[in-house]
């Protein structure tokens, strides 16, 4: 009985005084003396399977509102709009019988998985509605989660909406063949300019969309009302009293807010079950063959799956910290290489980072199976992931906000929502948290100070950024200090929610510019490596699927320039490029920022690949070691310059660099404080790379004098009187 009570507590919010409704009852049901509740059709026939379904107007109730003991009388009152607090989840509304008992629902658990409104599993073509206010706004529109355009008079909206003059709006979903419907979850209307959601609605099945039944309550036998949303954006599930078996699921609004219309985003959750009479096509099964384990991984169970890859591939293995986050949880980091925790001359490192936003869990779950599986095909002898290990250092950051993601894993893959876990535990957004080492850059060249007094590269810290009380989260400062490192040459940083690979510059040159055109002076180097990975992704080069929200990026080929999609200042991408060597790209893995168990063998297929060959990228261009001509060390820091490219690249401490570049004939300069610089054409081919361009550089006299006297070498009169007059001159 309290758990009814808390039920019945938990949506008087949602149907009470707070919100409004155009119906003759606040709840759906007819009161006496009024018209039927719209949304019921006016004989509902069953299966034989189920009881005949009742008319909205054979039961003629008061509404009643139990508390604690006392038993309230409500009649309807005008409704106005307030802030009532988030349902999360819910069961279907209790309707007293006749006899004045109550029916409580059954508690279940959810079951089933989602049917696929989200991850556009479910097409267009299998979803309708009784009328829409516009095709942005039509049943297309009705997924869970989906977006509203960022733009004045964008053509779509975050809904399906029914016309406000429907008197009995439904939306309906074809699962394509017999399938056991066992809950139904709900979201209201994302848009920038309207709130609209639905408060409660009922629930019919069908299997030829013509002769429908409804979901009852067990004891009253009566239609459920199921109490839906009391904001936006909270999802709100519902698990059905009983599930059904049936082809169609079709949802009817009884309330929605006062002065608005019915609308509602949906995930139906949904079990296939078998067909005795091969009635309908088998859906294409879908998944993957390698053996490793598909599931959500918290931080417990991350730090496990680690440490069993790293005890079965220990030659090829090192786990590491590169700090905590804001609630002390640990940064780890697996490393992949044939020699794990060294850094060999000549070989590049490269890093994938995934779980910068909380919430985004995909790329956290790809890159723990990258190491499952570059491990397993290491031991296998697979000639690809052997000369990967082999020709490059692999760091995989798979939770650079793992306070986040503990959020969002608590909540659940439906219903943590678009937000909720994006931020870290102080509610920053740790891809705005980098410093905008953009803006300095460009005031340097506006005022004609680059290369020559500002320099192109490796822009220091600002100032502000460095000071105690800056705004910088714990888990941004640690990514920093691990790029200072290692010197990282290749980068992705993994997201989720779209389905397209953004560049940099992620930030617009034009002050407050919500959005322009902003390429790097590596631009073609970038559009390159945002075309490997998006014409290597299966999801990307499906001709058949439809945008995730409303932006098709597939006619551009799956890429785009950041700033050209929406400006983000402090980005990581930006800050990799500037500060450090690493030209990084930020890759939108999929529609859904958190899908369901059961889809992440498909999303493996979909991504292996082009993980795989977007590593192999650090191969394009040119490498070398830059020497010095006496000793034949590296040196270290030393600046290799490409003609025509504004951007230059630094040697690693051993004197080793990579410079990213596509195919071509250059002149490059390699430089260093105290040499004679030198410069040299080095071509890059189609074929396999990196193409070896060295240098062996000699030291000017001046540098030669500095060392002599730093070794307290005697220097010779003539030359002692020649110093003293320079200083002399000076002073």
């Amino acid at each position: 009985m309290w758990g009814l009570l808390l039920a019945l507590a938990a949506f008087a919010p949602a149907v009470g005084p707070a919100l409004g409704a155009p119906r003759n009852s606040v709840l759906g049901l007819a009161q006496p003396g009024t018209t039927k509740v719209p949304g019921s059709t006016p004989a509902l026939h069953s299966s034989p399977a189920q009881p005949p379904a009742e008319t909205a107007n054979e039961q003629h109730v008061r509404i009643r509102v139990i508390k604690k003991k006392k038993v309230i009388m409500k009649k309807r009152k005008k409704l106005t709009l307030t802030r009532p607090t988030p349902l999360v989840t819910a069961g279907p509304l209790v309707t007293p019988t006749p006899a004045g008992t109550l029916d409580p629902a059954e508690k279940q658990e959810t079951g089933c998985p989602p049917l696929g409104l989200e991850s556009l599993r479910v097409s267009d073509s299998r979803l309708e509605a009784s009328s829409s206010q516009s095709f942005g706004l039509g049943p297309h529109r009705g997924r869970l989660n989906i977006q509203s355009g960022l733009e004045d008079g964008d053509l779509y909206d975050g809904a399906w909406c029914a016309e406000e003059q429907d008197a009995d709006p439904w939306f309906q979903v074809d699962a394509g063949h017999p399938t056991r419907f066992s809950g139904v979850i709900t979201q209201g209307r994302n848009s920038v300019w309207r709130y609209d959601w639905v408060t409660s609605y009922k629930v019919q099945f069908s299997n030829d969309s013509r002769t429908w039944w409804g979901s009852r309550n067990h004891s009253s036998g009566m239609d459920a009302v199921f109490p839906a949303n009391s904001d936006p954006e909270t999802p709100v599930l519902n698990l059905l009293p009983e599930p059904q078996v049936a082809r169609f699921i079709r949802l009817l609004p009884q309330t929605w807010l006062q002065g608005g219309a019915p609308c509602l985003r949906a995930e139906i959750l949904a079990c296939p079950v078998s067909d005795p009479n091969d009635l309908f096509l088998e859906a294409p099964a879908s998944g993957s063959s390698d053996p490793l384990d598909f599931q959500h991984h918290n931080y417990k169970a991350m730090r496990k799956l680690m440490k069993q890859v790293q005890e079965q591939c220990p030659n090829i293995t090192r786990i590491y910290s590169i700090g905590k986050s804001y609630q002390g949880l640990k940064l780890y980091v697996m490393e992949m290489s044939d020699k794990p925790g060294e850094h060999e001359l000549g070989e590049p490192e490269v890093r994938y980072v995934a779980g910068m936003h909380g919430n985004e869990a995909l790329g956290r779950e790809l890159l723990l199976l990258l190491m499952q599986f570059l491990c397993h095909e290491f031991l296998r002898g697979n000639p690809r992931v052997t000369r990967l290990l082999s020709e490059m250092r692999i760091h995989l950051l798979p939770s650079m906000n793992p306070d986040g993601y503990e959020i969002a894993y608590h909540r659940g893959s439906e219903l943590v929502g678009w937000a909720e876990g994006r931020w870290n535990n102080q509610s920053i957004d740790l891809n705005h948290n980098f410093a905008d080492l953009n803006t300095p850059l460009w005031e340097a060249q506006d005022d004609g100070k680059v290369p020559h007094i500002v320099p192109n590269h490796h822009l220091p810290l600002p100032t502000y950024y460095t000071l105690p009380n800056a705004t910088v989260a714990p888990e941004t400062r640690a990514v920093i200090k691990w790029m200072k490192r290692i010197p990282f040459v290749l980068s992705a940083n993994l997201h989720g929610g779209e389905l397209v690979v953004s560049y940099p510059f992620d930030m617009t040159r034009t002050p407050w510019a919500a959005r322009e055109l902003t390429p790097t002076p590596d631009d073609a180097v970038f559009r390159w490596l945002s075309t490997v990975y998006a014409g290597s992704n299966l999801a990307m080069q499906d001709t058949s699927r439809r945008p995730c929200h409303s932006q098709d990026f597939s006619v551009h080929g799956n890429i785009i320039n950041g700033a050209d999609w929406h400006t983000v200042p402090g980005s990581m991408n930006d800050f990799s490029y500037l500060h450090t060597n690493c030209f990084e790209v930020t890759v939108e893995l999929s529609c859904d920022k958190f899908p369901h168990e059961n889809e992440l063998p498909q999303e493996w297929e979909n991504n292996k690949d082009a993980l795989l060959t977007y590593l192999e990228q650090v191969r394009m261009g040119i490498a070398g070691v830059v020497r010095d001509k006496d000793t034949e060390l590296g040196i270290a820091d030393a600046v290799i310059a490409v003609d025509g490219i504004n951007h230059d690249v630094t040697t690693a401490w051993g004197g080793d660099y990579w410079r990213l570049l596509t195919p071509g004939d250059y002149m490059v300069t390699a430089s260093a404080e105290g040499y004679h610089s030198v410069t040299r054409n080095c071509r890059v081919t189609f074929e396999e790379g990196p193409f070896p361009c060295n240098f062996v550089l000699t030291k000017t006299p001046k540098q030669r004098l500095r060392e002599l006297l730093a070794a307290g070498a005697k220097v010779p009169p003539d030359l002692r009187r020649r110093l003293e007059r320079l200083r002399g001159q000076k002073d």
